[in-house]
C-alpha cells in the first residue's frame, strides 16, 4: 500500500491567541474536506484548546511541539501525554533539534517519551538530523543510527504503526538552506535502508519520512515529487496560510 503523504506545521513559540485561531481557520478552509493528503498543525501548548476549537470537525489533525516523559507527577512546568489527548492532539512532536541542541535533550529522554506518547494514543513525529559539522565529516548516517537505534529501542511493530520520522538536517533549519531534492531523496532512500536493516522491510516500507529543512512553497514540488520523500514537517512556512496551503498542494501532487 503506498504511504499517504503527510504535512505538519511547527508554529514553533509564535502567534497570539487570535492569530493561531485566524490561522487555523485559514488552514481549514484551504484543506477542504477531503484532503488527498494528512494534515496537522502544531501550535504551542497554551493555544492547543483554542486552535482544537477551529478544527473541530474538520479533516486538519492537532498536534502538540513537545511532551514529558512521566504520565503525571511533580514536574512543575511540564505537559503529559494525557492532557494532550484530552486536549484533541493526535500528533505529538519529540527530539526536535531546537530541543536537542537548544535545550540538551538527550537520546534516553527522546526514547522514554516516545513510549510514554505512543502508550498514551498520541502520534509521536520523531526528528532526526545530523548538524552542519557532522554533515562536513560525513556522520550523517552514524549521526541518524545512533539518534533512531536510541530514540525507537524497544517498540513493538504496532508503536511503529503509529510513528512518524521527520528527517531535519540541522544545518537547513532556519536558515534559508535547503537540500536540493536529489539530496532530500538521498538522504531519505538511505533513512529507509537502514531502518529496513534494523527493522525490517516491513516497517521500513510503511513508515512516512518527512523532510524538515526549511521548506518553501517555492521548493516544495521538487521535494515533494521524490519517491521517499513521504511529506514535510514546516516550521516558518506554516506561519502563513497561503505557503502552507500551497506546500500541502504540492505533496498532494
Amino acid at each position: 500500500m503506498p504511504r499517504k503523504k503527510f504535512v505538519a506545521g511547527n508554529w514553533k513559540m509564535n502567534t497570539t491567541l487570535a492569530e493561531a485561531r485566524a490561522l487555523a481557520q485559514a488552514v481549514v478552509a484551504g484543506v477542504g474536506s477531503a484532503p488527498t493528503v494528512d494534515v496537522a498543525v502544531c501550535p504551542p501548548f497554551v493555544w492547543l484548546a483554542g486552535v482544537a476549537e477551529v478544527l473541530r470537525g474538520s479533516p486538519v489533525a492537532l498536534g502538540a511541539q513537545d511532551v514529558h516523559y512521566e504520565k503525571k507527577g511533580a514536574f512543575t512546568g511540564e505537559v503529559s501525554p494525557g492532557m494532550l489527548t484530552e486536549v484533541g492532539c493526535k500528533y505529538v512532536i519529540v527530539g526536535h533539534s531546537e530541543r536537542r541542541h537548544g535545550l540538551g535533550e538527550t537520546d534516553a529522554a527522546v526514547n522514554h517519551k516516545v513510549h510514554t506518547a505512543l502508550e498514551e494514543g498520541l502520534r509521536v513525529i520523531l526528528c532526526v538530523g545530523e548538524t552542519l559539522a557532522e554533515r562536513e565529516r560525513d556522520l550523517q548516517e552514524r549521526v541518524f543510527q545512533r539518534q533512531v537505534y536510541a530514540a525507537c529501542a524497544g517498540l513493538t511493530d504496532d508503536q511503529f504503526d503509529r510513528l512518524v520520522l521527520a528527517y531535519e538536517p540541522v544545518w537547513a533549519i532556519g536558515t534559508g538552506k535547503v537540500a536540493t531534492p536529489d539530496q532530500a531523496q538521498t538522504a531519505h532512500h538511505n533513512i529507509r535502508r537502514r531502518m529496513s536493516q534494523l527493522y525490517g522491510e516491513k516497517v521500513a516500507g510503511a513508515l512516512p519520512i518527512l523532510y524538515g529543512g526549511s521548506v518553501t512553497a517555492e521548493n516544495a514540488p521538487g521535494l515533494m515529487s521524490q519517491p521517499d520523500v513521504d511529506g514535510g514537517l514546516i516550521g516558518g512556512a506554516s506561519l502563513k496560510a497561503d505557503q502552507f496551503l500551497a506546500i500541502v498542494k504540492a505533496a498532494g501532487g
